[in-house]
């Protein structure tokens, strides 16, 4: 997403008081730690402020002649990496403890921003409470971990009930192969005129999201060729799964069962799924996330009164059905300590008034993120604060994760071009997939790749 002129110069304008202050995570008053996170584009959106500002108060209350400094950085997820980067490099603009997206974790480590946290964890009561995925996420190739979770995503198909019901379509719909989503679709297409069947994300326009939400979706349910063999340090081609995965959009598109191009690959699709063709009953299927239901709440982006009654939920499935049967995968922010810091036992402690029980449960209830620790999980306000939640729950068991490499951006594009391929009908499966193959091999080098 591009970054209008004003947020731009907000997240400058941070930035450029992190560095005038003259003090950062590595100098400075000792008794202060500085907090880095990103703030919404969207200024009606403030979950991440008013949370903090609680937590400062808590802080602040709790060690006497401690203070947190909150430096918010409103901007996209690029520019605000981009922009914590740039801190990280310098010991007086570093921040003591920062909201790091897991994705960018081994990034960062690679880079020498961040400081492993494995003494500190082993110390820790509370890290036992986490998923097993939850850990992963934050590990490094290294083995050592570098950040605490506070959430996650998983992802999964949302159908219309109403507009089902007009098809003949069960209200209890549960697909067990992608031939079973397709042929639901094709019904719709038949019965729903007017409607668009299926929304699968695809294109350079849709980023990440065609990528994850998308193209990720379908490999990672086609068999044992995952993007990358971490085991062999490699990056896969030629996999009969990536050609596969790229064939089921090809024939999204090809039977008019989706949007057309023209609309897929609109950078803005992505809220239109969720502000206009869901709550308008336009769309039927969508392939998507577990936070949609915070975007129809009455102090969401779009509230939508009716949301619980009229959409369902259901696992997307596996290619043919093979176990475990369905597929998600998942994303997640952490909190993170800078390699430069001169503060990491006071930053620690911030990290453990970030991670009670209580302000765990709050942060989770508060952004609709899905619970990585098991106290969290098991909280009544946690499973009560969204419909659905149960369920998005349900499938960490089953999710997978990107390759967190710092390469993953170049071949996530790489991605986005052979689905944009098919998509616009340039290309078929079979083409666009050794397009990629070719793609990558420039990316990673010849050595960098393990053909299947």
């Amino acid at each position: 997403m591009r970054t209008t002129a004003p947020v731009l110069l907000v997240a400058l304008g941070a930035l450029a008081a992190v560095a005038s202050c003259g003090s950062g995570g590595a100098g400075g008053d000792p008794d202060t730690v500085k907090v880095a996170y990103q703030r919404s584009t969207d200024n009606k959106v403030r979950h991440m402020d008013d949370f903090l500002a609680a937590v400062k108060k808590q802080f602040e209350k709790e060690h006497p002649g401690k203070k947190l400094q909150l430096l918010p950085i409103q901007a996209s997820e690029n520019d605000y990496a981009a922009k914590i980067q740039q801190m990280m490099r310098s010991a007086r603009t570093a921040p003591d403890v920062v909201r790091e997206d897991t994705f960018r974790i081994e990034s960062d480590v690679t880079s020498g921003y961040l400081r492993p946290l494995d003494d500190k964890l082993a110390a820790w009561p509370s890290w036992a409470r986490f998923l097993p995925a939850a850990k992963e996420s934050a590990r490094a190739e290294d083995g050592r971990t570098y950040g605490v979770p506070d959430g996650t995503d998983t992802r999964g198909l949302w159908f219309d009930k109403a507009l089902f019901a007009k098809a003949g379509l069960p209200a209890d719909w549960a697909p067990h192969t992608w031939k079973d989503v397709l042929d639901a679709a094709r019904t719709l297409k038949a019965k729903v005129p007017g409607v668009v069947p299926l929304n699968v994300y695809t294109g350079k326009a849709a980023g990440e999201a065609a990528t994850m939400q998308g193209f990720e979706m379908l490999l990672y349910g086609t068999g044992p060729d995952p993007l990358y063999d971490p085991k062999a340090k490699k990056w896969v081609t030629g996999s009969k799964g990536f050609r596969d995965s790229l064939d089921f959009v090809r024939t999204v598109f090809a039977e008019k069962l989706g949007p057309a191009p023209s609309d897929a690959l609109d950078p803005n699709v992505s809220t239109v799924v969720a502000g206009d063709w869901l709550p308008h009953g336009r769309l039927a299927i969508a392939l998507d996330g577990s936070w949609l239901g915070k975007t129809w709440q009455p102090q969401g982006a779009a509230p939508w009164p009716q949301w619980p009654q009229v959409m369902g939920r259901a696992a997307f499935p596996t290619q043919g059905g093979r176990a475990p049967g369905r597929v998600s995968m998942s994303g997640g922010w952490s909190w993170a300590i800078g390699a430069k810091s001169a503060k990491a036992d006071l930053a620690w402690q911030v990290i453990e008034t970030l991670q009670t029980t209580a302000n765990a449960t709050a942060w989770t209830v508060r952004d609709a993120q899905i619970a990585v620790r098991d106290d969290v999980a098991a909280s009544s306000a946690y499973r009560t604060a969204l419909p659905g939640t149960d369920f998005f729950t349900e499938l960490v068991r089953d999710t997978h994760h990107r390759p967190a490499l710092p390469v993953y951006p170049q071949v996530s594009a790489a991605i986005q071009e052979a689905m944009e391929a098919v998509t616009t009908g340039d290309a078929d499966a079979a083409t666009a997939a050794r397009r990629y193959d070719a793609r990558l091999k420039e990316i990673v080098g010849a050595a960098g790749v393990i053909t299947r």
